[in-house]
């Protein structure tokens, strides 16, 4: 159900506020007049995410620059699907920390400065037009990370603002990209060494967050020392447009059933050996169920994102990463969290089934597979065995998703 309602800048800490107490789960979409707009993801009245405002883009990457060094985000293989949702920097986090890139403690940093700097960037903006607030509960996303009080987001937000208005800094976004007007009159006014440095990093392709960032200094700081050059018109403040990551388009590698009922369970499976994935198809799709077959077995974890299946069956052998280390990775997402997983092996030994168990997996199944053996798992593990027979009578089909 929307709830919609104008509002001002005074009166917006305490919608938040609101939405806190009715310990909300879902998003919280809000748009200003001059056409901006924030989404913010709440889960029992606590923040996990929020996206949107100026700069998507920028602010990833000043997000990873500053706490995630060790990401060359440049050379990350990308493509349109992996960016194509609000929440996309989110399922990007999520990826990096289930593949063991980042750590716990990096998250953590990259989600709450991400929640401060849309905080403030909505409140500087509802400061100059009116904002209007609509709720979505279809969306709620998983807290990746160790929530952090809404209070505390609200305290650290209005402390920023005050600090911000006080250095008369009120009508500056920090957003905007300074670069020097009149060079001949910084260079009466500053010493060599300074002249370069500004000339260097003042040029209109770093906004002031950016600055901030680059220089290792609060934005606060950064944007108080140039206010002086700002207001002789020595250094003017230009717009400038976001830095989008680098994305690829790839064929898609993957099929999926489609249904009349969308309700019905999806099953997937990440395989690379066509004669496997065949076999679960047929299986799959005579007894009425969905499936998403996956033959990328390098970079499964963005589609199975995407999709979010009732239960993976996962091939033990792949090409560099085995199923136990995928496995491994789908437990570190908590959106996976409970998702039956089903380790598939090419023999019933009582090792591979204790390693599975490991690293997480919910049950295993050796070759060679049966008709049995694979629907006797998806009965244990979804649902009553009754619903998953009733479902033979549905219509099913196959959809191949080729670029």
């Amino acid at each position: 159900m929307s709830h919609l309602q104008p509002m001002v800048a005074n009166k917006l800490m305490n919608e938040f506020k609101h939405y806190t107490e009715l310990k909300y789960s879902g998003k919280l979409l809000i748009k200003s007049t001059k056409g901006s707009k924030w989404n913010f993801y709440y889960q029992s009245g606590q923040i996990v995410w929020a996206t949107g405002g100026t700069h998507p883009f920028r602010r990833w990457r000043r997000q990873m620059a500053q706490y995630c060094p060790e990401i060359d985000l440049d050379n990350m293989q990308l493509c349109s699907q992996d960016v194509s949702i609000d929440y996309w920097d989110y399922r990007l986090l999520e990826s990096l920390y289930a593949q063991q890139k980042i750590k716990r403690e990096q998250m953590n940093a990259v989600v709450e400065n991400t929640i401060a700097e849309l905080l403030f960037d909505l409140v500087q903006q509802a400061n100059f037009s009116s904002v209007n607030s609509d709720r979505n509960q279809e969306i709620i996303l998983p807290a990746s990370t160790n929530l952090v009080s809404a209070d505390k987001f609200f305290k650290l937000m209005e402390e920023s603002w005050k600090n911000w208005s006080e250095a008369g800094l009120a009508n500056l976004s920090p957003n905007l990209a300074p670069t020097v007007h009149r060079a001949e009159q910084l260079q009466q006014q500053v010493s060599s060494g300074v002249y370069k440095n500004f000339v260097t990093l003042i040029n209109g392709k770093y906004t002031l967050l950016d600055l901030a960032v680059k220089m290792k200094q609060s934005v606060l700081s950064v944007s108080r020392s140039l206010l002086p050059y700002i207001f002789k018109g020595i250094i003017e403040l230009v717009e400038v447009p976001d830095l989008p990551l680098r994305v690829i388009e790839v064929k898609d590698n993957y099929s999926i059933t489609k249904s009349k009922t969308p309700t019905i369970p999806l099953i997937a499976c990440v395989n690379d050996r066509p004669q496997v994935s065949e076999m679960l198809e047929e299986i799959i799709i005579h007894n009425g169920l969905r499936l998403i077959n996956i033959q990328d077995a390098v970079h499964p974890l963005p589609i199975l994102i995407e999709h979010k299946p009732d239960l993976i069956f996962l091939d033990l052998v792949l090409p560099v990463a085995s199923g136990y280390e995928i496995c491994a990775q789908l437990r570190r997402i908590s959106l996976f969290a409970n998702t039956p997983i089903i380790i598939l092996t090419d023999s019933d030994r009582s090792l591979d089934r204790v390693r599975a168990k490991v690293v997480g997996s919910t049950d295993s199944i050796a070759a060679p597979l049966s008709a049995d053996k694979v629907m006797g798992v998806v009965r244990k593990h979804i649902q009553p065995e009754s619903k998953v027979k009733s479902l033979t009578t549905l219509d099913s089909g196959l959809l191949t998703l080729d670029s």
